[in-house]
């Protein structure tokens, strides 16, 4: 008899489909859990779905529990997942009010409390930033007379770096606990900002130990990309992680997801590495945002989706990734906010990249432009495989030396045409 999954919240997102699919593609019955009205949703959801339960909010943990137990007595749930940050802990929560397994709501606590993550993480002797949780100026300012600056303001249980704040002074530490609300009832994260380069380490994990692993880096770091538009960041999947110098990153990650209690599911860890060696920034038993997944399909021909929903269904996967391809993904930012009025180099770009481009998007004039702090897959980007690294990274460098994208202050007319170029991923 085929496993029965309940998935909260793929209606949230288009990119969440592609794990509905996943579950089905490998045997479950998939049962979808949101707010969207059946009759809305999605056709590219809907078709992967077995059954739809309404519920007022997919972040009310004993109303999904309540609407699922009751779907459950005609039909058995076996497992109930999601793959939404923000879902994790109320998934976590109606998951044991249903006597079901998976991750624990103390683990989903520490995936997303990041004070008590990285007490956790010390407790486990593993490398971390100094921090703490305040809910005052005076906390705050404590910390910061203990610690010094530069440091990071953030909130509790933020999603990646919206509303991140590097603070370099005690005036600008004020700004950032006003911007984030401290004061009674309002509590904030708070950590020594740590320099070095920044990336990723992401896994598919069974039991506690990953069964497909991957890394990729950030150029440049998060924090600087959102501060200077001029910029081009980049993500790289590399195709090198089996090298000896991943090792201290292998094993850092796996001891993380034990100390963490994450069981079966994707995990998502962010770390920089600089003058004082590897720290872990922070770790979500959910998958990364801005499709990375995507580039570690195409870099190594495998479907992960379809190998996280056997991780699920099953207990093991099936592909082993072929490291054929780095892969990787580069935005090109208006030169201001307003409307797209036209692109310089886009020509040049495109002979420069079209062997190695997969996926695209180009917003064609008279576009608005969407705010740095809202991806990397806004406004222009380029997603390329390489199988060298190197020549990937100059590739990408090259669009984003190559490319301007002009824009005005004044409104244009509406575009006509779609602009976004996204070939359906090919995998083994």
């Amino acid at each position: 008899m085929s496993l029965h999954v309940a998935l909260v919240g793929p209606d949230l997102f288009a990119a969440f489909h592609d794990f509905a699919r996943g579950l089905k593609e490998c045997g479950a019955r998939v049962t979808g859990v949101g707010a969207t009205p059946r009759s809305k949703l999605r056709a590219g959801l809907a078709r992967h779905l077995d059954h739809w339960l309404e519920v007022r909010s997919p972040f009310d943990a004993a109303e999904v529990a309540r609407v699922v137990g009751a779907h459950a007595r005609s039909r058995p749930v076996d497992r109930l997942e999601t793959v939404e940050e923000r879902l994790v802990e109320p998934a976590a929560a109606a998951r044991e009010a249903l006597g079901l397994p998976g991750l624990s709501a103390a683990s989903a606590h520490l995936c997303r409390d990041k004070p008590a993550m990285k007490e956790a993480l010390r407790r486990a002797g593993l490398p971390c930033a100094e921090s703490a949780a305040a809910d005052s100026t005076r906390a705050l300012a404590a910390f910061a007379e203990r610690v010094g600056f530069p440091l990071v303001v953030k909130p509790r249980a933020g999603l990646g770096s919206q509303r991140t704040f590097r603070v370099e002074s005690a005036v600008e530490l004020e700004r950032a606990a006003r911007e984030l609300g401290v004061g009674p009832g309002a509590s904030v994260a708070v950590e020594e900002f740590v320099s070095g380069h920044e990336g990723f380490y992401d896994t598919v994990s069974i039991d506690g130990e990953p069964a497909l692993e991957f890394a990729s880096h950030y150029y440049p770091s998060v924090l600087e990309a959102l501060s200077d538009r001029r910029l081009s960041p980049q993500i790289a999947a590399t195709n090198r992680f089996e090298r000896s110098s991943y090792d201290e990153l292998r094993e850092t990650g796996r001891r993380v997801i034990r100390a963490l209690g994450i069981g079966t599911g994707a995990t998502h860890m962010e770390w920089f590495f600089g003058e004082r060696g590897l720290k872990v920034s922070e770790i979500g038993a959910r998958p990364p945002g801005e499709r990375i997944w995507d580039l570690y399909c195409v870099g190594n021909e495998i479907d992960l989706y379809r190998e996280w929903g056997r991780a699920l269904v099953a207990g093991r996967v099936e592909a082993r990734p072929t490291g054929r391809f780095a892969t990787g993904s580069v935005q090109v930012r208006p030169e201001r906010e307003g409307w797209i009025s036209g692109y310089e180099g886009l020509a040049r770009v495109r002979d420069l990249c079209r062997p190695w481009l997969w996926a695209h998007a180009t917003p064609p004039p008279g576009r608005r432009t969407v705010g740095l702090e809202k991806g990397y897959l806004t406004n222009a980007w380029f997603r390329l495989r390489h199988p060298d690294y190197d020549e990937l990274r100059r590739l990408m460098d090259a669009i984003g030396a190559t490319l301007h994208v002009r824009a005005t202050a004044a409104r244009m007319p509406r575009p006509r045409a779609r602009a976004t170029s996204t070939p359906r991923l090919r995998t083994s």
